[in-house]
């Protein structure tokens, strides 16, 4: 088989977690209409069968640091699609309100480990030029999850199947669990296991050049063996020293503003923004069904514009054109236009124009740099953890909008969002690394020197082991 499509095969299956996890927090929207007429639920119940998940996803990514260095990337990969399998079975023949609590708890870890794992996998494989576009190919088929997971809803609605919508998941789960097996370990991961015969042959088919294999294994091993030297185990009072304690904000920092930029808000409350402006509900799913295919769309820009224009300018435009469109919503909530044609216009602009800025930006970036922005002896770890509070605050916006809905209304919720997405801008522009271009052992060297979030000006300019910090 030629390398290229070799190479291929590899993004696929290691990005092919992404559309579970899609799918799976994607089509519980749809199928809730239907439960509650086999299942008795309380809104209580209701929102436990939702927020199980996130749950579940917080426990995952707090597991996956430790196993993904112990256990290997692609190893938890596969294990991941397992927990996704048992978890999809559980819900979609579930009886009662605890099983499919239970069973929406246990996809929420798989879900938790490939937000972690699958990320990190990519990473670790990809050639720093091609870094940031292959990354993204997860949270590209997170969007194609999350699509389909609506088009199933849509097309299974008038049977009220919704054992069926959330037990399709199967198929991607074996799919990924079947590819897995067939693909290589992360080269990183083996060097600092100590295989380096295993590392230089996966790096050799990876890059088709046994030369070029040859010096960036050498590099990576370089690398393992200054981090290695003054390596301890992850804890918190590390990760607050003065050498990491930049890095891990800037981390937080990202994960923080990812969620609270309101991306929940319209993920998840699209189709009741809809209905209480006039739509039906079928109107609603249907324009549901478009919004994550405008999610999709926008996220193939991204990974072609990431490695040539870089991170931080995707960011800046991408937080600056969803501040434009929260204050669109705003305005147009808070105008008194009552229903009509001009109302549903202005609020499917604003929500089209939310979707299409979050998706060529602040969706996909976040997942190339997290784990682009930690050394690699803690890379796993240190993502796991950010990951983690990721789905805290995720869960958090989830939980709470509802209410803030009810006591504020959604202009006075857009209002503030657009101020959030204002802050994430600045945080950007003032905090935020670029590490287009550079492999992860630049990185890293930069991190050990003192000067994690050198401007991409400096980069030819040599850095002494006395630089002044940034």
């Amino acid at each position: 088989m030629p390398t290229r499509i070799k190479n291929a095969l590899i993004w696929v299956f290691g990005a092919l977690g992404g559309i579970l996890w899609g799918y799976d927090t994607g089509v519980i929207s749809g199928a809730m209409l239907f439960i509650k007429n086999d299942i008795a639920l309380t809104p209580l119940l209701e929102g436990l069968v939702v927020s199980g998940l996130l749950v579940g996803a917080m426990l995952g990514a707090g597991l996956s640091g430790r196993l993904g260095d112990s256990w290997g990337r692609r190893r938890l990969i596969l294990a991941a699609s397992g927990v996704f399998i048992l978890g999809t079975l559980g819900a979609s023949f579930a009886v009662g309100p605890v099983s499919l609590i239970a069973s929406r708890f246990v996809i929420g870890i798989g879900v938790g480990i490939a937000s972690v794992v699958v990320p990190l996998y990519l990473t670790e494989l990809a050639p720093k030029h091609l870094r940031g576009g292959l990354t993204s190919l997860m949270q590209l088929l997170v969007t194609v999850g999350i699509f389909v997971a609506y088009g199933t809803d849509y097309l299974l609605a008038g049977a009220g199947a919704w054992r069926w919508m959330i037990g399709l998941g199967v198929i991607p789960a074996a799919v990924l669990a079947l590819g897995i097996l067939t693909q290589p370990e992360s080269p990183r991961w083996l060097v600092g296991k100590g295989r380096t015969d295993e590392a230089r042959t996966v790096l050799t088919r990876l890059r088709g050049d046994a030369g070029a294999a040859g010096e960036e294994l050498a590099e990576i091993e370089r690398a393992e063996h200054t981090e290695r030297a003054r390596s301890e185990p992850l804890t918190l009072r590390r990760l607050l020293s003065p050498q990491l304690r930049p890095v891990f904000v800037v981390g937080m920092l990202l994960v923080l503003f990812q969620n609270f930029v309101g991306i929940n808000t319209i993920i998840y409350y699209a189709p009741t923004l809809l209905t209480d402006i006039g739509f039906g509900s079928d109107g609603a799913i249907l324009a549901n069904v478009g919004i994550g295919l405008l999610n999709m769309l926008m996220t193939l820009p991204a990974m072609r514009l990431i490695d040539r224009r870089g991170r931080k300018p995707l960011l800046r435009w991408g937080a600056l054109g969803m501040c434009a469109a929260m204050v669109l919503l705003a305005v147009t909530n808070l105008s008194g236009l009552g229903y009509g044609a001009l109302l549903s216009a202005l609020t499917l602009l604003g929500i089209a124009l939310y979707i299409a800025s979050f998706a060529v930006s602040w969706g996909p970036v976040q997942w190339v740099m997290l784990p682009e922005l930690f050394p690699m002896r803690i890379r796993a770890a240190a993502v796991g953890l950010c990951v983690l509070f990721n789905w805290l605050f995720n869960m958090i916006v989830a939980l709470v909008f509802p209410s803030l809905l009810r006591a504020w209304g959604a202009g006075v919720n857009f209002l503030f969002f657009a101020g959030t997405t204002l802050l994430a801008f600045l945080f950007v522009q003032r905090l935020l690394p670029e590490t287009k271009g550079r492999s992860l052992e630049e990185i890293e060297q930069d991190l050990l020197r003192g000067r994690p979030a050198r401007p991409e000006a400096e980069r030819s300019v040599p850095v002494s082991s006395g630089a002044a910090h940034h």
